[in-house]
């Protein structure tokens, strides 16, 4: 036997900085450190999908998921990333109970309805903070008071406009029902629809459908000397003002369900995305515009641009969220138990999933 031919076989013992390193228990636990970090860095944070669905409304909160589906924000999340839209209550809860989607953009009073009924919902962030006005040919309308006994287009029965709008006329000594005409249709598109062909005067809506609504009857930008519509009441103004808070309404925000709810890692990277293309679209509201348009009928680039510098929009976590969202399910409680699954959410609802 060769024993020579075995001498490459034998484990040669380390020299120089190493062998330092090795002999001593701080510099071994240095280089262990580092091998395991090396080895972090290497793994994938979250496993890699075939698919991913992104849904959400024709609102503003929903620009931001656009935006990270056209520039392929999460192409290192999964092969395929799709958008959803949804157009009416129905639509939204058929997909987050038929675990249509992963992610999806909702009412914060739905999130907190869905998880209080065991449905698998978890609400992530808070990102629409004032979407909401009503839209009057009137220019001298500027309180819900000064609409008294006339109708209005209302969209979503039931749901966020029509919730905010019937608390804040409780506020001012007025019963939604009995005090307004509400002519009720399915989306703020629709309600926009009957401002701009003239078969109703005011409409409750929410951007970028007040927006659109201006643009369309030319009443924005203002260099028209008599502009056909006027935005007559901002909510969230109407809110800060009868409610004594903040002029802003924590309104809707990204849930997550399905599959990738116990995906934390996803989740982070989500919600990272998210906030990266709030800002991108905030810094370049036209192009922007152009991938909402693309995806959305019956808008325009300048019109989502337009919503942008008009919304308040501010990623901000669930658990930061917490004190204005818990006073605003209080107040939505207060009004309509059933608005928040016959309860308020607990602690956990709050809580915002740790990063890995």
């Amino acid at each position: 036997m060769h024993t020579t031919s075995l001498q490459h076989l034998r484990p040669r013992r380390p020299s120089g900085r190493l062998a330092r390193l090795t002999r001593s228990p701080t510099g071994l636990a240095w280089l262990c450190g580092l091998l395991l970090a090396g080895l972090l860095l290497a793994a994938p944070a979250h496993a890699r999908r075939a698919r991913l669905v992104l849904a959400g409304p024709p609102a503003a909160v929903s620009t931001p998921l656009i935006h990270m589906v056209e520039t392929g924000a999460l192409k290192d999340v999964a092969d395929q990333v799709e958008f959803l839209t949804w157009k009416d209550p129905d639509q939204l809860r058929l997909l987050a109970l038929g675990g249509k989607a992963d992610f999806l953009a909702m009412p914060t009073n739905v999130a907190a309805n869905l998880y209080n009924r065991g449905a698998g919902v978890r609400l992530l962030n808070v990102s629409a903070w004032g979407m909401l006005w009503r839209v009057s040919r009137n220019p001298q309308a500027r309180t819900l008071a000064d609409f008294k006994g006339q109708e209005v287009a209302m969209p979503y029965r039931a749901d966020m406009p029509d919730i905010v709008f019937g608390v804040l006329a409780r506020q001012s000594g007025l019963d939604a029902r009995k005090d307004f005409k509400l002519r009720y249709v399915g989306s703020p598109l629709d309600a926009m629809q009957l401002l701009i062909t003239r078969r109703v005067d005011h409409a409750l809506l929410a951007e970028p459908a007040v927006s659109m609504a201006l643009r369309k009857t030319r009443s924005f930008p203002i260099n028209v000397v008599a502009p056909e519509l006027h935005r007559s009441v901002d909510l969230q103004r109407e809110w800060g003002r009868l409610l004594k808070r903040e002029a802003r309404i924590p309104q809707a925000g990204i849930a997550v369900m399905g599959t990738a709810l116990a995906d934390r890692a996803l989740q982070t990277r989500v919600m990272q995305a998210y906030a990266q293309s709030l800002a991108a679209c905030q810094k370049q509201p036209l192009v922007c515009g152009q991938m909402v348009a693309r995806r959305i009928d019956l808008l325009t680039p300048e019109a989502v641009a337009d919503a942008l510098a008009a919304s308040q929009m501010r990623h901000v976590s669930v658990s930061q969220a917490k004190p204005e969202l818990h006073f605003f399910l209080q107040q939505l409680h207060a009004h309509n138990p059933a608005l928040t699954g016959g309860k308020l959410p607990d602690d956990a609802f709050y809580e915002t999933p740790p990063i890995p």
